[in-house]
């Protein structure tokens, strides 16, 4: 019950973070070095997913409860960091906050590119253990032991795409069509995947695809709209990204059962759709 309530803490509280951190650069940053500024976040954020489980594992050698005690110091650390540099700015009134429907028109492409980038991602992740037992026929330990390699895979190839995408510097729109895309062919390849080392190429893939993809629907979202919206903005992208997040495992888990392959088959439809979506008239060369 302990765990399930600090479990509970950890996403309501951690849920403001990339908003926040969403909205500070859409209100300092330039609308056209948005996406490589919130690119260089994504790349901070994948080092993390990278690291963090490795320190734990090694930490956990010590004692199982050792991990939280360290991991909890971070949060704290971070938080005087953030106390002593980052300084309170009063917004001018013109820019004071103001509220955004959700269905916004100008929202309505960078809703639906994070609600699907959301729900592929956490479709993946739920799956590739059960998929490493029953498609790829291994064993208990050996498919955990592919299911954490091809998690490890995902964080490394979302840190390169955003390392990459850095020094692109291409607009959110092609981010998406080229992300999407590239991380529909690799989860299409992962459902005909049957060794461990040909999922962890699909999943890295996959994953480099989404690298390009979560930046850009942050930046078109925030050079969409006024500077007295941003706020509630990258409220709703991470709404949106919240909504993705919990039916993702609830679909994820259903069409599985029907066949293990589906999953990834129904996320690459889906993130080709996002792909091909055309252009806006007016953005169309």
């Amino acid at each position: 019950m302990g765990l399930m309530i600090a479990r509970g803490c950890i996403g309501a509280f951690y849920a403001a973070i990339p908003v926040g951190c969403n909205a500070l650069i859409a209100d300092h940053v330039e609308p056209q070095r948005r996406a490589r500024a919130m690119a260089s976040l994504g790349a901070a954020n994948a080092v993390g997913l990278v690291v963090g489980p490795a320190l734990a594992a090694l930490l956990a050698r010590h004692s199982l409860s050792l991990p939280f005690h360290i991991m909890s110091l971070l949060p704290a650390t971070a938080f005087l960091v953030l106390f002593f540099t980052l300084k309170p700015q009063a917004l001018p009134h013109s820019h004071a906050p103001s509220p955004v429907r959700l269905n916004d028109p100008r929202l309505r492409r960078p809703l639906l590119v994070a609600f699907s980038a959301m729900l592929s991602v956490t479709v993946s992740q739920i799956i590739v253990g059960f998929f490493a037992l029953d498609r790829l026929h291994l064993g208990p330990a050996e498919a955990a032991q592919a299911a954490g390699i091809a998690l490890t895979t995902v964080g490394v190839a979302l840190m390169l795409a955003q390392v990459i995408l850095r020094q692109l510097e291409w607009p959110p729109l092609k981010m998406i069509r080229v992300g999407a895309t590239v991380s529909a062919l690799g989860f299409a390849c992962g459902s005909l995947a049957t060794t461990a080392p040909w999922l962890w190429a699909c999943y890295f893939v996959a994953a480099a695809g989404m690298g390009f993809v979560f930046p850009a629907f942050s930046a078109l979202a925030a050079n969409a709209m006024q500077a007295s919206e941003q706020g509630a903005t990258a409220g709703s992208i991470g709404a949106a990204q919240g909504m993705g997040a919990v039916i993702g495992p609830l679909a994820g888990t259903l069409v599985y059962a029907l066949d293990p392959r589906l999953p990834f088959l129904a996320v690459a439809v889906l993130l080709l759709l996002v792909g091909l979506w055309p252009m806006p008239r007016e953005q169309r060369v």
